[in-house]
């Protein structure tokens, strides 16, 4: 029998206060498979990573390539961890900072597409990303990924 190492990723969640409420960036996640997708279809920005490399500088290396852009200076709030239902243990850290949208670069990733064709494609890891109220982020984001909006309401309740 194979043990089969549980895959790990790390990520950052920006949050931002407007003069109504707290807002979260979310990615869109790339690909032919979420295109038409939006519930359950966004995510914090973030990346897999080996055991040997620390969670916090994953979630930091994850940011720019998935993003393009230097992830932000300022103080991170741990998160902590959650779930998947694929399986994936997830950790992440809010870090207050404001970002536009439009200045993303996204890195890309290659899959054979379409399926069986013997063809591969270029994709792009997240194909928008976008500021969400509380309420809007929880109906779209992974649904084990909510916890996190809920540690980041009580932070700043």
């Amino acid at each position: 029998m194979t043990v089969r190492a549980t895959r790990r990723s790390a990520g950052l969640l920006l949050f931002r206060h407007t003069d109504d409420r707290l807002e979260v960036l979310l990615g869109h996640m790339g690909g032919p498979f979420w295109a038409k997708k939006d519930a359950g279809a966004w995510t914090v920005p973030k990346g897999e990573y080996e055991p040997d490399e620390p969670a916090w500088e994953a979630a930091r290396r994850e940011f720019r390539e998935e993003l393009g852009l230097a992830p932000p200076d300022g103080t991170a709030l741990a998160l902590g961890e959650v779930a998947q239902a694929n399986g994936k243990i997830v950790t992440a850290w809010a870090i207050e900072a404001d970002l536009d949208p439009a200045a993303i670069e996204p890195g890309t990733f290659t899959m054979e597409w379409p399926p069986r064709s013997g063809r591969t494609a270029e994709f792009p890891e997240l194909d928008r990303v976008a500021w969400f109220g509380l309420e809007r982020a929880r109906a779209v984001i992974i649904p084990a990924q909510a916890a996190f909006l809920d540690r980041l309401a009580e932070h700043s309740a």
